[in-house]
């Protein structure tokens, strides 16, 4: 069984009465093919499909990623798992699971377990690469010194396809608001036993590889931030989803926006995705260029003079700079490769409005507070 080390931090996790979580920022395999120059190789390797793109249905490999440790049980089995606004469930890998991405991961044993119960209801989750099938267990879950007891988890059985696969990925803690009839998720227990504070949580995403990110419950912390946190609701019940009153490029408003766009705040989406009747058009205002890959690629040697991209959001106007929504790849010949981190959404509206992802992309450029006593998320500039 293969193993990722996570090294072991020595700090104080709980201060001034947060919860601090530090996250690691895991290279996407894209990014060690590109900087290794092998990607045209493994290109050529997949299933090319009839109008020849690349056809890679399982295995998402331009995902970037970042990971939190959580441990499981009494006495606690850790796993580092993926923080993600985007989803409700609490899942792990588990030794129920036979699938290949079970078998290169650490698995949590109920056995082992002295406060693990189950009454063997199952459960599924929905990916683009098939359906995560499980059973429902509750037990105690542990984030730095913070135990949160009787937490409904979801314990793996099948896991489709190879993304599950990859090192670190061992299981995903869903942090959007509970949806009717759905697991419970963990920030939603840690509010029913009075653990935080505040019924708040900030994200800092860095981009540099490894830890520096990390995620506090219970506050912000303004070390990372500059100036006012602006607010904008959002739908209760919801992914964290809001209103983005207008869209505007290099300080141009589109009107792409003019009836309102839909968006959700989604860690757990690694790019900035735009409404797919959209993306060509935006492509075109920043001067990318599709190439070989299915990458849109810029200049990198002028980076400085790409476009200003502008979210207004209930009388903020929250400015994206290119320096933030391109990705710059360092190649093993000394060159540069630079891409955008933006994409088309997977459909184009949500409630009849035009859908955004607000995904690490924005949110690197912005310290995010999530607010779900108040219905609302937050930002303000990362410093």
């Amino acid at each position: 069984m293969m193993k990722v080390l996570v090294p072991i931090l020595a700090f104080l996790a709980i201060t001034d009465g947060l919860i601090r979580v530090p996250l690691m920022k895991f290279k996407s395999l894209y990014e060690q093919l590109i900087e290794e120059g092998q990607l045209k190789n493994f290109l050529m390797n997949q299933q090319l499909i009839s109008d020849g793109s690349y056809n890679e249905p399982l295995l998402n490999y331009k995902d970037m990623s970042y990971f939190g440790q959580i441990s499981v049980g009494t006495p606690p089995q850790s796993f580092s798992v993926h923080f993600d606004t985007g989803s409700t469930h609490l899942w792990i890998n588990s030794v129920y699971c036979k699938s290949e991405a079970c078998t290169m991961h650490h698995l949590f044993n109920p056995e082992e377990s002295s406060t693990y119960r189950s009454n063997g209801e199952p459960f599924s989750v929905h990916y683009g690469t098939g359906s995560l099938t499980g059973v429902i267990g509750y037990d105690t879950v542990s984030l730095q010194g913070l135990k949160v007891t009787n937490q409904e988890i979801g314990l793996s059985i099948k896991e489709p396809g190879k993304h599950f696969a990859r090192p670190l990925h061992e299981g995903i803690m869903g942090m959007a608001f509970k949806q009717p009839g759905g697991m419970t998720p963990i920030v939603d227990t840690m509010i029913q036993e009075n653990l935080l504070e505040e019924p708040i949580f900030a994200f800092y995403l860095t981009n540099s590889p490894g830890y520096g990110s990390e995620v506090v419950f219970g506050g912000v912390d303004p070390t990372h931030y500059t100036g006012e946190i602006h607010w904008v609701p959002v739908i209760p019940g919801s992914h964290w989803q809001l209103v983005i009153d207008s869209f505007e490029v290099d300080h141009q408003e589109t009107g792409w926006c003019s009836d309102g766009c839909s968006a959700i705040v989604d860690t757990g989406t690694s790019l900035l995705t735009c409404p797919p009747q959209f993306v060509d058009e935006l492509y075109q205002k920043i001067g990318a260029q599709a190439n070989e890959y299915g990458d849109y690629i810029v200049d990198c040697s002028n980076l400085n003079n790409l476009p200003t991209l502008t979210f207004i959001m209930n009388g903020a106007h929250l400015h994206v700079e290119p320096s933030f929504y391109t990705l710059v790849y360092h190649l093993s010949n000394g060159e540069k490769y630079c891409r955008l981190g933006i994409k088309g959404s997977h459909k184009e509206y949500r409630n009849g409005q035009p859908f955004w992802t607000l995904g690490d992309i924005f949110i690197r450029q912005f310290y995010t507070v999530f607010d779900q006593g108040n219905a609302q998320v937050g930002f303000a500039k990362v410093v």
